[in-house]
């Protein structure tokens, strides 16, 4: 599947985007490309596929996350995921949880281009989808890196492009950067989200000096305007937290793909889930695995906790998700949909 364009995505979340959230997604938004949470190769060729894997045909398009140690282990991952019809292959070279990297994986994969250059060309020669990777524009390796290791501090620009100029040689099809360091040892992730000053300037040169990339943009986004000013300079813009926390923010985003559903309301997406939940009931899913996601969708208004009250897992006891929203539509007017 060709994305369109601009590339605008929600940014892969640990414990956020599952595919429940990720079906929330798509009731404010069709369009933006979706990541799963990032699966870990060894999960894959060990573990409950259809758990793990499994998503539903209103997600695409979607994109399977996933980190690897080894080029053989990532060969072996994305073959088994060849039964799932993903649009992409994304290599995560950017987590910063020091139990991540102390297992060879996410972020510290950094100081090893060339290995990271032979894992994309494992998953290349894996699968015919687009391959891409996310990464951070450098590492503070020290503490987590061995201390034979050849450097354990990236911070430099020259960092980032002697990486890029290594690992391009395998040919993926998009460079999605988060535009701070990240700090392996003394942070913790959502630290590494907010502590790292932010260079977006170091992203947009690496596009101006390779124009030829697809290069996306990660990190602090948090407005429609900011995602009009980054693709000034860039080809894609991804968003995570703010997508999560507030997401009518989605239905700000549908005028970038001239979709005609940027002025899609509350109330709608409302009427969206009923038919959701109800599958979810007849399945004897718990729909608080859906509605758990769904918080903010009153962010900032009034009737915000009037919502997340509705919603509590104390009145979903019963399961009956599907009737609280329906008792909350005829009360509209109580939480100003």
């Amino acid at each position: 599947m060709k994305l369109k364009k601009p590339v605008i995505s929600v940014a892969p979340m640990v414990d956020k985007t599952d595919r429940y959230f990720r079906n929330f997604v798509r009731m404010i938004n069709k369009d933006v490309l979706l990541y799963t949470e990032m699966v870990t190769a060894q999960a894959i060729i060990h573990g409950d596929l259809e758990r793990i894997l499994g998503f539903d045909e209103a997600e695409h398009p979607i994109a399977l996350q996933i980190a690897a140690t080894t080029p053989e282990d990532a060969y072996k991952a994305v073959k088994t995921a060849e039964n799932y019809a993903y649009d992409e292959i994304n290599l995560n070279v950017g987590c910063p949880s020091d139990r991540v990297s102390g297992n060879m994986m996410g972020a510290c994969l950094m100081a090893y281009p060339e290995l990271v250059l032979d894992i994309l060309k494992a998953i290349k020669e894996a699968t015919g989808k687009a391959v891409t990777i996310k990464h951070r524009i450098g590492i503070d390796g020290k503490g987590i890196l061995p201390d034979n290791a050849e450097k354990t501090l990236f911070d430099k620009y020259e960092d980032m492009l002697n990486f890029i100029n290594i690992i391009e040689k395998a040919g993926a099809d998009r460079y999605t950067v988060h535009a701070r360091i990240a700090v392996l040892a003394g942070l913790d992730p959502k630290q590494n989200r907010e502590v790292p000053p932010l260079r977006y300037d170091e992203v947009y040169r690496l596009k101006a000096e390779k124009p030829y990339m697809q290069i996306e943009i990660n990190g602090g986004i948090k407005t429609k305007e900011d995602i009009t000013e980054h693709l000034k300079y860039v080809d894609g813009v991804m968003i995570g937290r703010e997508f999560y926390d507030n997401p009518m923010l989605l239905a700000e985003v549908n005028s970038f793909y001239n979709n005609g559903e940027e002025n899609i309301s509350r109330y709608q997406v409302l009427e969206k889930m009923i038919p959701y939940l109800e599958k979810m009931e007849m399945n004897n899913e718990r729909t608080h695995l859906f509605l758990r996601h769904t918080l903010g969708l009153f962010h900032n208004v009034k009737g915000s906790k009037y919502w997340k009250n509705s919603i509590s897992s104390q009145n979903l006891k019963n399961n009956k998700g599907s009737l609280i929203i329906r008792e909350i539509l005829k009360n509209s007017k109580e939480c100003e949909i």
